[in-house]
């Protein structure tokens, strides 16, 4: 396998973290988004939409987006774990997995990107307040749920958890206060235990 990847990306990193936990070996092949290398003809024949993560399966076929991949992985060589097969908690990881995409995206990730000034379109999309807003909606939603329940979806990690962990993590990235969230951080604190962790990637300083 060949995941096409940035090291600075959250969604890169959650296919990053589920290849590490399902103890897959693949090939790493940056993608140089400040020489717009993902608006290339080579790369736009693996992903028309130009946009990162991208996985190469050993079969030959390009599967873009994190949410896609995840799917991918989990289904492939994770059997049940990752992904449940029944009904019910298929549905109890997607309703997380649509969380993520959507106040997750344009909250707690677009308020990253807007808080380090990093360039790119997601941060053009909105303000620091709405951003906050957004992710102050996801956030309440997951200290309700990981309230009472260790993982999101089931009894163990899926890629509910996955999905929805970088970006959480990342938050404090924006500037914005992430105080009391006590379940948040448990959470955090038990997929970080979890064999075959690999640390999120962090900025320390803004970047112009």
């Amino acid at each position: 396998m060949k995941l096409y990847d940035l090291e600075r990306s959250g969604n890169c990193y959650k296919i990053r973290l589920l290849l590490s936990f399902l103890g897959q070996d693949y090939e790493r092949v940056p993608v140089a988004l400040d020489e717009g290398a993902q608006r290339r003809p080579e790369f736009l024949r693996l992903n028309p939409r130009g946009q990162i993560p991208v996985l190469l399966t050993d079969e030959g076929e390009a599967v873009w987006d994190s949410t896609a991949i995840l799917v991918y992985l989990a289904r492939r060589y994770g059997g049940e774990r990752w992904l449940p097969g029944d009904p019910l908690g298929m549905a109890r990881v997607m309703q997380w997995l649509a969380l993520e995409q959507n106040e997750g995206r344009y909250g707690t990730a677009r308020a990253r990107v807007i808080g380090l000034n990093i360039k790119s379109g997601l941060g053009q999309t909105g303000t620091l307040e709405e951003s906050r807003c957004l992710a102050e909606r996801a956030l309440v939603v997951l200290e309700g749920r990981l309230t009472d329940h260790a993982w999101l979806a089931a009894e163990h990690p899926t890629i509910a958890d996955i999905a929805c962990y970088p970006y959480t993590a990342l938050f404090p990235e924006s500037g914005l206060p992430f105080d009391g969230y006590p379940a948040i951080h448990a959470w955090f604190r038990r997929l970080e235990a979890w064999p075959g962790y690999i640390a999120v990637p962090r900025r320390s300083a803004p970047r112009a």
